[in-house]
């Protein structure tokens, strides 16, 4: 069995969290690139691209808390993005990172802007995946049908075919070995000898307990102070959480931004998607240049 090809590491939260971490080694002349993670993932979500770019990029995915190899929570309310980007916060200050490129998919999306809202400084550059200012009721009135269902499956075979279930539409391209990968950075084989979720299901409980029909936070200050930074903006053509309409705005305000819609792919894409490494790789190279 070979060496990972990532580091662990952990972090103490401002409340006490022994969070974790995986740092991937690049070149220590440049800014890391922090990847942030979406509400029911992981750290295995970027283990793919993490690798493509390790050597020429220093990459670090934190796992939020209640996620992965991170403590949980002790009340559900922490369970927010304030509190996410406080806890990046204490891991930069552990890591002694003052400069950063984020790579945000969805809720990791969210704290970017949210970092930037309250200070951009610290963010050279910026990939927003499948998110932006903008959230839309149908895509989270989705999230709302799924989110911290407890479920537990015997299988790997019966996990994967749950996950189709619930995403299929969102990526009709995918085989069973696609599902099967999903349900393996996603779930974890429990001590029961079952395969469950790899989160607290307490993350659910905020998001169930707000109102639907309240006005929504306003995300633009946050993204607005990214738009001069260099950014890659990417949509799944069939996304239910990011509009085109959000998206060509986003465009309008940063017409600097590069812009990749993924076809025949919803929220969120994987970012292992060929036209998105091509994007990628052009949108560091910009940021190297800088």
């Amino acid at each position: 069995m070979t060496d990972a090809p990532y580091r662990s590491g952990h972090w103490t939260s401002h409340d006490g969290l022994n969070l974790h971490y995986r740092d991937y080694p690049g070149d220590e002349g440049r800014p890391p690139i922090l990847c942030l993670h979406g509400l029911t993932r992981n750290a295995r979500d970027f283990d793919a691209l993490a690798c493509s770019l390790m050597g020429k990029w220093r990459v670090i995915v934190p796992e939020m808390r209640g996620r992965g190899k991170s403590d949980y929570a002790a009340a559900s309310a922490d369970y927010a993005v304030p509190t996410y980007v406080q806890d990046i916060l204490a891991l930069r200050q552990e890591l002694g990172i003052d400069r950063y490129v984020a790579v945000g998919t969805s809720m990791g999306g969210l704290m970017t802007m949210a970092q930037a809202r309250e200070d951009a400084s610290p963010i050279v550059g910026a990939l927003l995946n499948d998110i932006g200012p903008v959230i839309e009721a149908e895509g989270l009135s989705r999230i709302r049908g799924y989110v911290g269902q407890g479920r537990g499956y015997p299988t790997w075979m019966h996990a994967a075919r749950s996950l189709q279930d619930v995403h299929g539409a969102s990526h009709p391209g995918f085989t069973l070995e696609d599902w099967l990968a999903m349900a393996k950075r996603t779930m974890i084989l429990s001590n029961s000898g079952r395969i469950t979720l790899d989160y607290d299901v307490r993350i659910a409980e905020p998001i169930l307990a707000s109102d639907a029909n309240a006005a929504p936070p306003d995300l633009w200050p946050g993204y607005d102070a990214l738009a001069d930074k260099p950014l890659l903006l990417v949509r799944g053509v069939a996304s239910d959480l990011l509009s085109p309409e959000t998206f060509a705005e986003m465009q309008r305000r940063s017409p600097s931004a590069s812009a990749v819609t993924v076809p025949d792919t919803g929220h969120a894409p994987t970012l292992d998607e060929p036209v998105v490494r091509e994007a990628i790789g052009e949108w560091l190279g910009r940021i190297a240049a800088a």
